[in-house]
């Protein structure tokens, strides 16, 4: 099977990857509402198509935060991207690297900042989550700093994991006892080439950037959800930017904001940047989709910072309708996750050079030759 769409990148790795990672990867929380709303809202929105514009010259960088991207996208921290294949997180990382747009490493990554540094030849952006034990955190950050990571995105919408029902049924969580282990250890077996790749090549399997943090046994993947419940901080409130402003002196992006009080309390906390985000609708199900939620947001900030998206976003079309509804580039994350689990790196390169593909369609398509120009005029709005 050839690859044309994300949807094609996702039947690949469904058919690649064990069960228990392919339905971490595609699954949210609770009944999947808003996980469907992401993708149900963006696809209603049309664009106004024009014709006999001069498309001769199309202009799809984006500068953002002291950076030139080839495009308004960039890889969304994605957990555990080293089980879909081989030391994932350093795979995608190139990928975006050659293709003009930053990767941001999950704080529950298997490959620390160190080591995407040096496997993509540039730094990563680096996710944050905040953990009780903040010593570790100031060490943490310190070590993120040295290897020159320039962006922190400070995730706030899992101060506690969700329901995921996927989960449990697959026994990535919970107590699936004997017959579950061996459940999951024929998955295993039945996928060969995962076995090869990811398994036996792809070691160490454990939480790279917080392994020291987490207790069982040596920052393992398979503790990664009971060790989130226990030592993630649910007392954080907006006075402790304060202490993240503090301990990283670089631009600092606040993610998963869906109501506009909280897009202006994180312009009040000093934040560069805020992702709109519902965290791709695996933590409160029923919550509005993430472009529902933008130009509200948008609206309320204006130009006080940078305002970014995920959630649901499947092609380049997307793209050009997030931007159009103010943002200023799109966080995909499932895309590149289902074309890392689909082949590695390869694959990752392949669906950024459709999504760019796409994009272009759509800004001719539009009359936008620019992407600065990009804004509500190329919404249909009428009936």
């Amino acid at each position: 099977m050839r690859a044309a769409s994300v949807s094609d990148y996702r039947e690949l790795a469904r058919r690649r990857l064990p069960k228990i990672f392919f339905e971490y990867i595609d699954g949210g929380s609770y009944a999947e509402v808003t996980l469907k709303r992401n993708v149900a809202d963006l696809e209603a929105i049309a664009l106004r198509q024009r014709v006999m514009c001069d498309m001769s010259s199309l202009d799809m960088s984006v500068t953002t935060l002291g950076q030139t991207l080839s495009m308004p996208v960039a890889l969304a921290p994605v957990g555990m991207a080293g089980m879909y294949a081989r030391r994932g997180e350093v795979q995608a990382a190139r990928a975006a690297k050659a293709a003009g747009v930053p990767f941001c490493l999950s704080a529950m990554g298997v490959c620390d900042a160190g080591e995407v540094t040096a496997g993509a030849g540039t730094p990563p952006w680096y996710q944050l989550y905040m953990l009780k034990d903040r010593g570790y955190m100031r060490e943490l950050l310190a070590r993120v700093k040295a290897v020159g990571c320039p962006v922190l995105v400070f995730t706030v919408d899992l101060p506690m994991p969700g329901a995921r029902y996927r989960d449990v049924r697959s026994g990535f969580t919970g107590s699936s006892g004997i017959s579950g282990t061996l459940n999951t250890a024929w998955d295993g077996l039945t996928h060969p080439q995962w076995m090869w790749d990811v398994w036996t090549n792809g070691r160490p399997h454990t939480l790279g950037s917080v392994a020291g943090a987490v207790s069982g046994k040596h920052g393992r993947v398979t503790d990664f959800l009971s060790w989130v419940a226990r030592n993630f901080d649910r007392s954080v409130t907006w006075k402790d930017m304060d202490w993240v402003r503090e301990t990283w002196d670089g631009p600092i992006v606040i993610k998963g904001v869906l109501d506009a009080e909280d897009a202006r309390s994180a312009v009040k906390a000093g934040a560069q940047g805020l992702v709109v985000s519902n965290h791709g609708g695996r933590q409160l199900d029923g919550v509005k989709s993430s472009i529902s939620a933008l130009p509200r947001i948008a609206d309320a900030v204006g130009s006080d910072l940078e305002v970014y998206m995920d959630g649901g976003v499947r092609s380049g079309l997307d793209v050009l309708k997030a931007m159009s509804l103010g943002a200023k580039a799109c966080l995909i994350g499932r895309a590149w996750a289902y074309a890392l689990g689909a082949g590695g790196e390869a694959q990752v390169a392949k669906m950024l050079g459709t999504l760019k593909s796409e994009l272009a369609v759509a800004m001719v398509l539009t009359g936008c030759a620019n992407l600065r120009d990009a804004g509500r005029n190329l919404l249909d709005t009428h009936d």
